[in-house]
């Protein structure tokens, strides 16, 4: 089939923090040069920022250098930290750790608590300010390569394919978009990051990446409990120390709260389940004041690279390169992205402009990396390195640990941890492990998953191919029920798998309810055999996050 194709000088792929920053400053610097360089960011969202989920405080070094008076552009940064606590909880109680003892990684002064999703927003109307082209609602879903294997641009998907994969009556080919440049900027577990880090070997060398599942509530509280610029962090209860994970609760303007809870990845019990966990975590006594007489917003997840600097893969390959959580940037032990996925875009789109316009391109990106290697970014990944894998060791040792990395040593010891595994490697099986007995919701400050799915706007057409894909109909019953009794129907935070079961329990199969997935990546990330691959629905669908 023949499809239309567009030609540009760079397209880049999510219009997320990297994305946008990489779009805003290639139109900047062709202001500056007087150069016409021709942009587009395709967005699988139905709209820039509806599928963006963060905490998120929001640390403004990179916005400063790429919009250095943002704060009379009117940039949503309304919030800034004004008080911060970090707790350990234990199941009734718990204490603080005094501000002065946390690592400086962890301290937020200057920042602001934000919605990312509004960052972004306002970003969008920045880059087409400047003539940057946007396509919200197209998904990229394959990548085009030129005769000598060099990727020349991305696909969008086919709209209108029936469930039974033919052409429907609103049947709409994809479209190429050709670029000389191609930036990857998908998030956490791209699509097509994924095949290229198979196709180039970007991640040879690296250690695997992990990953944590982060879920967020947006909350309207009582205003006699709000206290704007407040942020809260806690570790400890209801996980077990050998689970690595934590919560936050930022309050907002508008007395507004984000409540959150992160699960690491790597977690061995295959009857934990994220979201009850972060339901329980809100009736804990030091919690549940917070939102008793509030409601409750907006729900949504999202999968979040913990792998820092040992997960680092190759940045370039013959005709792009990968930019934010796409290459996986967050440092951890500040709980942030934003501003490193700002600047890494910022560093890809100076090294393309240059080479569009000076070099000789459109040779491989090598300036990018290099770039990389020299900057801030670099310099924070490589000063957390340890923290997360020291997590390994359970959280009080962790704890020790880190004090000593970050505090005593300032990140500069002359070792590196290792991770020494893939998230879905660590499954225990579940003849091995305990089952949790996770009390119901109460359907005033704790929900089932099934209604906060309703708070996320969610929505997908039915009559589609199914974009969770098996690469084997047989493991979900032969082995992960079997072995795992079934972690897929716990580790969803949206009730995407179920296993339906006749009245006397034979003959169990697995259901796919693909309507509720809110494309957090975790069932890609961590099926057993990896036998779940997510890819890309028609564009335009998945959540519709308002303020997240």
């Amino acid at each position: 089939m023949e499809r239309d194709a567009m030609e540009y000088d760079v397209v880049i792929v999510g219009a997320g923090p990297a994305g946008l920053s990489a779009a805003i400053r290639l139109k900047q610097l062709g202001a500056e040069k007087e150069k016409e360089i021709s942009v587009c960011v395709l967005e699988k969202g139905s709209g820039v920022g509806s599928h963006i989920l963060s905490g998120a405080v929001i640390e403004p070094r990179a916005l400063d250098e790429l919009f250095p008076n943002w704060k009379e552009m009117g940039a949503p940064l309304n919030s800034p930290v004004t008080e911060e606590k970090f707790m350990i909880l234990t199941d009734s109680s718990g204490f603080s750790i005094p501000n002065f003892m946390l690592p400086p990684a962890m301290h937020n002064k200057g920042n602001y608590i934000v919605s990312l999703a509004n960052v972004c927003r306002w970003m969008g109307d920045q880059a087409e300010a400047l003539g940057v082209e946007i396509y919200p609602g197209f998904a990229a879903a394959e990548i085009l390569y030129d005769d000598n294997g060099a990727v020349r641009g991305v696909a969008t998907g086919d709209m209108g394919i029936t469930r039974s994969g033919e052409q429907g009556e609103m049947f709409q080919p994809g479209i190429e978009l050709h670029a000389k440049y191609t930036f990857f900027a998908e998030g956490c577990r791209g699509h097509l990051g994924k095949m290229l880090f198979e196709s180039f070997n970007l991640c040879d060398g690296a250690e695997p990446q992990t990953y944590g599942i982060g879920l967020k509530e947006l909350w309207e509280i009582d205003p006699e409990k709000h206290r704007q610029g407040l942020i809260v962090h806690s570790a400890g209860w209801p996980l077990q120390s050998d689970t690595y994970g934590g919560s936050f609760l930022y309050h907002l303007e508008d007395n507004q709260v984000a409540v959150g809870f992160v699960v690491g990845l790597d977690y061995q019990n295959p009857y934990l389940s994220p979201y009850e966990e972060f339901q329980r975590f809100k009736t804990h006594p030091k919690i549940r004041p917070y939102f008793e007489g509030g409601r409750r917003i907006a729900y949504g997840a999202r999968a979040i690279n913990e792998g820092g600097f040992q997960s680092l893969p190759k940045l370039t390959f013959p005709g792009g390169a990968l930019i934010g959580c796409e290459a996986g940037t967050v440092n951890m032990p500040k709980i942030k992205g934003s501003h490193t996925a700002m600047k890494g875009g910022m560093l890809a789109a100076e090294a393309a402009f240059h080479a569009l316009t000076e070099g000789d391109g459109p040779d491989e990106l090598i300036a990018y990396a290099e770039a990389f290697e020299n900057s801030w970014v670099y310099d924070e990944l490589k000063q957390a390195r340890n923290v997360r894998p020291a997590f390994k060791w359970g959280l009080w040792a962790a704890t020790l640990y880190t004090g000593i990395d970050q505090v005593l040593l300032r990140g500069r010891a002359p070792w590196t941890l290792s991770h020494g595994h893939a998230d879905h490697q660590t499954l225990k099986k579940a003849a091995d492990c305990t089952q949790i007995d996770y009390p119901k919701p109460d359907g005033e400050i704790t929900f089932d998953r099934l209604t906060n799915v309703s708070f996320s706007a969610t929505n997908h057409e039915e009559d589609q191919p199914i974009h969770l894909t098996l690469k084997d109909d047989s493991v979900p019953i032969a082995y992960n029920l079997a072995e795992f009794d079934s972690p897929e129907q716990r580790y969803c935070p949206a009730g995407v798998y179920e296993i339906i079961k006749e009245e006397n329990g034979a003959n169990p199969r697995l259901q796919i309810n693909a309507q509720n997935c809110v494309h957090c990546k975790t069932c890609d990330i961590k099926d057993p055999t990896q036998n779940i691959n997510w890819v890309t629905p028609q564009g335009g669908e998945g959540p519709n996050y308002p303020n997240m």
